[in-house]
Order: structure tokens, then sequence, then C-alpha cells
């Protein structure tokens, strides 16, 4: 099964906010559904993933913090 670049960086995404956050993966899927997370990080693909680690998990919770 061959899964596109902007499919793995969702994944990295996903890995990465769920440690700093220290949530499980279910908690993560669903703060990501109920705000968006999800199309936000494939339609912003192309500046998000030459930022750092730290940068993403800032940018996801600046994004959830606005639809709060």
């Amino acid at each position: 099964m061959i899964v596109s670049k902007e499919t793995q960086f969702l994944i990295y995404c996903l890995e990465i906010y769920k440690n700093a956050k220290r949530l499980n993966g279910k908690q993560t899927i669903e703060l990501f559904k109920k705000y968006n997370v999800i199309d936000y990080i494939l339609s912003y693909y192309e500046a998000l993933h030459t930022t750092g680690d730290k940068y993403i998990v800032n940018d996801i919770d600046l994004y959830i913090q606005a639809r709060q």
C-alpha cells in the first residue's frame, strides 16, 4: 500500500501532538475531528511540513483555541 506524503505527515503530526499532550490515540483523533484539525493539516501541508515539532504542536493548539 502506498501512502501519500501528506497522509504520512498527518500521522506524524498526530503522533507528536499525542505525545506532547500526553493523550492516547483515541483522544487525539476525537480532538482532531472535533476541531477539524485533519483538514487544516492537509490544507497547510506545504507550509507545516517545513517546520519543527514544537512549532507544529503550538500551531495546532492555536488552531484549536481559535475554534473553541
